[in-house]
């Protein structure tokens, strides 16, 4: 259920309205390293579905193989992010974002490889050609906001598609994400 008021985050690194899955794939961040992008992503588990607990059990390092066909080949996977927005814009967090979580795989942003030594992750419930909802939209704003006050580095041009950071091997969050809709967003709330 979204929030009424801006996600905040603890000194821990998690965020204190969101639903927390603590998962095991992530690490420290390299010595030295800081935060200044922040790369979202679009997943569905099986593709093009929602809602389930598969998401979860996937980033969770549980996910049945044999609870779908589509599973057999993904389960083994240790992939997580640090956040998720679902479809209802509820939000849940998986890896405290002082943390490195495995969600970019082999990546380069703006000359620099390995994003997610530097970057944040943010899944959007969603798949490349299904329309995102309203909710998922301010959630994300909202979320990259607060994330822009904990981390002064990240400011909109830094906020990139995984497609962007693995141009031919990932397509998400896909043609139709607004990433204007997502940038007026954030340049009005900088305004007000």
């Amino acid at each position: 259920m979204p929030a009424s008021r801006p996600a905040q985050v603890d000194r821990a690194g998690w965020l204190q309205d969101a639903r927390r899955v603590p998962s095991p794939h992530c690490d420290e961040r390299p010595a030295g390293v800081s935060v200044d992008a922040i790369i979202v992503h679009g997943i569905s588990l099986p593709p093009g579905e929602f809602g389930g607990p598969w998401i979860d059990r996937l980033f969770s390092g549980q996910l049945d193989a044999a609870a779908h066909p589509y599973f057999q080949q993904i389960a083994a996977l240790r992939v997580s992010a640090h956040a998720l927005v679902r479809r209802d814009g509820e939000l849940v967090q998986y890896v405290p974002f002082s943390r490195r979580a495995w969600h970019a795989g082999e990546s380069r942003l703006d000359g620099r490889s390995c994003c997610n030594d530097f970057s944040v992750g943010i899944e959007l419930e969603g798949a490349d050609h299904i329309p995102y909802t309203d909710v998922q939209y301010d959630r994300l704003a909202e979320l990259c906001r607060q994330l822009m006050a904990c981390y002064p580095a990240i400011h909109p041009e830094r906020i990139r598609g995984h497609a962007d950071i693995a141009p031919g091997r990932k397509t998400d969050p896909g043609p139709v994400f607004d990433w204007t809709r997502l940038h007026q967003a954030l340049a009005r709330r900088v305004q007000d």
